[in-house]
């Protein structure tokens, strides 16, 4: 029989259609005014450009701060201290919003595709201008590791070496922008070795854009992608400003957490406009902030707690919806319930002595012989006496 969590994903995966490999919803202001954005771009090709700052600007909150509670949130953390890397396309040192807070691995400062920053941002953007779009985490800082090319081609070795260069560089959390089809070995091992330096890998259920089948139409099948396959690994699925997927999502296969992923408004690797973008990667971004906010509120929670915290804390839901406040907030037991104290060995008495027994009995039948021979002497004197002791005719 299969599993209530794999039924969960098929019926995901039901919904998913031909999707697009750059989606352009309009970004809606919560006032009700439209706002046209660009379109992020999850890869380029050769002869493409990089992408340049965005001329147009979200001016009201985008709909993913409420869901999130954000302004609950940031009234006890904004993820101060704490380190969360971006393996992806690289994140822009020159975005307005994350000012000061990037530190790059090699090329990662530099992202001509824009996946990468725009991913920082919904981490960790601080506010710029009217401050309409934020990070989940506004304080924290951000780490670009490379995880593709610099086209946005993604490959397992270059996401491995860039989960264990994050962690050797002191990331907290390390949000992963890709979902893989191949390379289980590679990513596992990776993983692993971030899981025995108590850091918390985040990483989004499926990819973007379904992948290109052998017919060359997108392959929809329910199916596994790595890192998220990966236990210990927060996978994520994305949900739209209705609660649900939007239509033409990428099946997701067992995901642990939903966070939202569609129509969200973001940064671009330079200048202070936005772009929009759909997807599980963005979902994942959004839960990588989280756990920086509560990597920060309390440090003294591993990684493990951390990932606890955050799903057993989540709006209930077929899929746990994440909820930042609620996770900074949940009182949660510590440790396991308290084993039973092993019972004492039963105490037998030794049998009791018999002597007491006949020693009672023997008065108590002494007794009963005086009784009757007192009870005679009151019938037999008297008439005794009145024969004068004379036999009885």
């Amino acid at each position: 029989m299969p599993s209530d969590r794999y039924r969960r994903a098929a019926a995901l995966a039901a919904a998913a259609a031909l999707p697009a490999l750059v989606m352009s919803p309009p970004a809606h202001a919560d006032d009700g005014d439209p706002v046209s954005l660009p379109p992020l771009r999850l890869r380029m090709a050769a002869d493409d450009s990089c992408a340049t700052a965005s001329v147009k600007t979200a001016e009201a909150r985008p709909w993913t701060h409420q869901a999130l509670q954000l302004s609950r949130s940031w009234q006890l953390s904004q993820g101060a201290g704490v380190t969360v890397a971006v393996v992806d396309t690289g994140v822009g040192q020159r975005s307005p919003a994350l000012s000061g807070r990037v530190t790059a691995e090699g090329t990662a400062g530099q992202d001509c595709v824009g996946h990468g920053s725009f991913a920082a941002g919904l981490i960790a953007a601080a506010p710029t201008g009217k401050g309409a779009v934020t990070g989940v985490a506004p304080a924290a800082r951000i780490l670009a590791v490379r995880g593709t090319d610099t086209r946005g081609n993604p490959s397992a070795q270059l996401v491995a070496d860039g989960i264990r260069s994050a962690v050797d560089k002191g990331a907290d959390v390390v949000y992963v922008g890709q979902a893989l089809a191949t390379g289980s070995k590679e990513l596992t091992e990776a993983v692993a070795y971030a899981g025995s330096k108590d850091v918390l890998i985040v990483a989004p259920v499926a990819p973007d854009v379904a992948p290109e089948g052998a017919d060359g139409r997108p392959d929809t099948r329910v199916r596994a992608y790595w890192p998220a396959r990966i236990p210990h690994v927060l996978s994520v699925v994305d949900y739209g400003p209705a609660g649900t997927r939007p239509k033409g999502a990428p099946p997701a296969l067992d995901p642990d957490l939903a966070a939202p992923g569609d129509a969200v408004v973001g940064i671009g690797p330079k200048g202070s406009g936005h772009y929009i973008g759909s997807g599980s990667s963005l979902a994942a971004a959004h839960v990588a902030g989280a756990a920086a906010l509560i990597r920060s509120y309390q440090p003294d929670l591993s990684a493990a707690q951390v990932s606890r915290r955050l799903l057993e804390a989540a709006y209930p839901d077929a899929v746990p919806k994440l909820d930042a406040y609620a996770g900074l907030t949940a009182v949660l037991p510590t440790d396991g319930p308290a084993a039973e104290a092993e019972a004492d060995p039963a105490h037998i008495p030794p049998a009791a002595s018999d002597t007491p027994r006949v020693r009672a009995l023997m008065i108590g039948g002494g007794a009963l012989v005086v009784v009757l021979l007192v009870g005679a002497a009151m019938v037999i004197v008297p008439l005794g006496k009145a024969r004068g002791w004379r036999p009885a005719p």
